[in-house]
């Protein structure tokens, strides 16, 4: 049988994404074969996932709810149905996708099974529904395990070809030492101060540890990186705002380290090989554990506790972030 397996994963976030890559590729090595993967275009993956080789398309859907919902169905069956695959893998637990894969008469059709989709679903087997509240990567482990699909590896990769033409020179032909700080987030309440981020930086600085600094962060949030250059007398922040995604990831790729809140920068920074440093406070670090992220957290830390309220990023100190680091780092000088 010629397989032609397609993977469809509709969540918005970049970082959701890459949390799925290990088994996206599972998938493909399962197969032997290079897959096409469907997302929506927030997550950017045509750019992050270009230099990735088991991708034989990646192509967009909306996913948009109320009166768009079919719409987009529509759209994903239409796609479907002309490319003619054997497998549609669903990465979470919506419906749409399978019913997509149904009318398009794809004959495997694979996923969680959890509520409504399984009636799609062309396997027998399917998560309970306590699996509900998993987490997106233990819900795609058991998926996987109960279809037996092996996974070889459970932490995501990202490659970077630095000699790409959509990548800013500049970038490419620094040759100063560089580190990075993811300094925003999605949500607020995941975000450390910017006078924390001043501190550090002037610790770490006169440890010698770089020349120059990358603050990493989305053009909505272009003022805290403005906040932290007013802060500083120090010349050595560069703001990256402005930074489209290819290049954010070269700069991150160039950096010695990545120092930065829960957010997609650092999975991006921890998935590309670059030593990450996860300022956790109030979200629960153990949502961490399937990659090489190394979380700094408070001394009173609790974990699997939410606190929406900023204040508490607080609670973890410059100090305590920065004795981690040149511990971590192994600095005796």
């Amino acid at each position: 049988m010629n397989e032609n397996i397609c993977v469809v994963y509709t969540h918005s976030k970049l970082g959701d994404l890459i949390w799925q890559l290990p088994y996206i590729k599972a998938i493909s090595d399962f197969h032997k074969k290079k897959i096409t993967l469907i997302v929506r275009a927030s997550t950017q993956a045509k750019i992050i996932l270009k230099d990735l080789d088991h991708f034989d398309s990646i192509e967009y859907n909306n996913f948009r709810k109320n009166i768009y919902y079919w719409i987009d169905t529509y759209k994903l069956y239409i796609f479907l149905k002309k490319k003619i695959f054997s497998h549609l893998y669903v990465l979470d637990k919506v419906s749409r996708p399978a019913i997509a894969a149904k009318f398009a008469k794809i004959k495997n059709i694979i996923g969680p099974g959890i509520g409504n989709q399984k009636k799609w679903l062309t396997t027998k087997t399917y998560l309970n529904k306590e699996d509900w509240k998993l987490s997106y990567s233990d819900l795609s482990q058991k998926t996987f395990s109960i279809n037996n699909i092996p996974i070889y590896n459970l932490k995501p990769e990202l490659k970077i070809n630095l000699e790409r033409e959509d990548i800013d020179k500049k970038i490419i032909e620094n040759k100063k030492r560089v580190i990075s700080f993811g300094i925003d987030s999605g949500e607020d309440f995941k975000m450390w101060y910017e006078e924390l981020f001043v501190e550090l930086a002037n610790k770490l600085y006169e440890k010698d540890l770089f020349d120059q600094i990358y603050l990493v962060c989305g053009k909505k949030n272009e003022k805290m990186a403005l906040k932290i250059i007013n802060l500083s007398n120090k010349k050595y922040f560069i703001n990256c705002s402005n930074y489209n995604l290819v290049n954010i990831m070269a700069v991150i790729k160039k950096s010695t380290f990545f120092v930065g809140n829960n957010s997609g920068p650092l999975n991006m920074a921890s998935a590309l090989g670059i030593k990450s440093y996860g300022l956790i406070s109030n979200d629960p670090v153990s949502e961490l554990k399937y990659s090489n992220i190394i979380a700094i957290t408070p001394d009173n830390y609790i974990d699997n506790v939410w606190n929406r309220d900023r204040e508490g990023m607080k609670n973890l100190t410059v100090e305590k972030a920065y004795n981690f680091i040149i511990d971590n780092l192994k600095i005796t000088n």
